[in-house]
């Protein structure tokens, strides 16, 4: 990073078409760790994996919480994909995260070049939490407040969970990038890891039709290495263990051109989620603090 802010974001971000394959973790932020924490672990996310953004995930609603994440993403060179998170009860607490993250936006000098996107919900649609319409307004509505700010907003959705609201073209017209969930474990024909090429690559092909052009990541993406309550599978030979989370990173790895090669700047995966603490199964890092497996994924082919 520079050591002063720039007066402007040209030139400030990579081509899209450089941002495929491995991009970062997600990472959950309900603990809401502290400001070392996040120095800590972005460092570890940049210096070890190569990685270049943390997708935020959950919620900490600790004031200026935001803050510490712009100071820790711009002291180790990382990019943030910010999320306004509804969570699971229902409620309005959404909207003052919402609110809160505009002004932090707007007042955060560093923010805008460190935010890269904005996630507005995490599988709404698929949650149902707001009708299609009044999610796309509230997303128009957003945006108009954050325009002169030059970040993306999307949503960070299934396909299915367009697909059961008709496909949702009113959100679709409503974002800028679009932010898939690629979960294949759930699939109703899920088996191993590696055998996971024909889940992710159909829901891969629905986005990819209804693109329009625009760039995609994998947003939150990955496979369990336990199964846990409350989080089952729809099959019953879906495999949960550790040599099958390596599995399925391996098969991503072994699709490097082919992310590569899909229109609007190739896809970019993150892995979900950086460690067992923050959620049982899906964590690189194990509960002992130590990787489950020896993770060096590549960026770029």
């Amino acid at each position: 990073m520079p050591s002063t802010v720039p007066d402007s974001l040209d030139g400030w971000w990579c081509d899209s078409s450089t941002e495929y394959a491995f991009v970062g973790f997600s990472y959950e932020v309900t603990a809401c760790q502290s400001r070392s924490t996040l120095n800590s672990e972005f460092k570890d996310i940049r210096e070890t994996f190569d990685g270049r953004y943390v997708r935020l995930y959950g919620a900490c609603d600790r004031t200026g919480f935001y803050d510490d994440v712009i100071d820790a993403a711009w002291n180790n060179g990382l990019g943030v994909h910010a999320l306004i998170w509804f969570g699971f009860e229902g409620g309005s607490e959404w909207k003052d995260r919402r609110d809160n993250l505009i002004d932090t936006l707007w007042n955060n000098p560093k923010a805008k070049f460190v935010t890269r996107a904005v996630q507005f919900g995490s599988e709404p649609l698929y949650d149902y939490v707001l009708d299609p319409s009044d999610l796309a307004g509230n997303i128009w509505e957003f945006k108009w407040n954050i325009e002169d700010l030059g970040i993306p907003v999307t949503i960070s959705e299934l396909a299915y969970g367009y697909q059961v609201r008709g496909g949702a073209q009113i959100v679709l017209d409503s974002i800028d990038v679009l932010d898939a969930h690629i979960l294949p474990y759930f699939s109703q024909t899920a088996s191993t890891g590696d055998a996971a090429w024909k889940d992710v690559n159909n829901d891969l092909n629905w986005f990819i039709d209804h693109a329009a052009g625009r760039k995609i990541w994998f947003s939150q993406n990955g496979w369990p290495s336990t199964h846990y309550s409350g989080v089952e599978p729809n099959s019953p030979d879906a495999v949960a263990d550790v040599d099958n989370e390596e599995r399925y990173y391996k098969l991503l790895e072994s699709k490097c051109e082919f992310f590569k090669s899909v229109a609007g700047g190739g896809v970019g995966w993150f892995w979900h989620i950086y460690a067992d603490w923050q959620e049982p199964g899906y964590g690189l890092y194990a509960e002992s603090g130590k990787t489950k497996f020896d993770f060096k994924p590549r960026t770029e082919c």
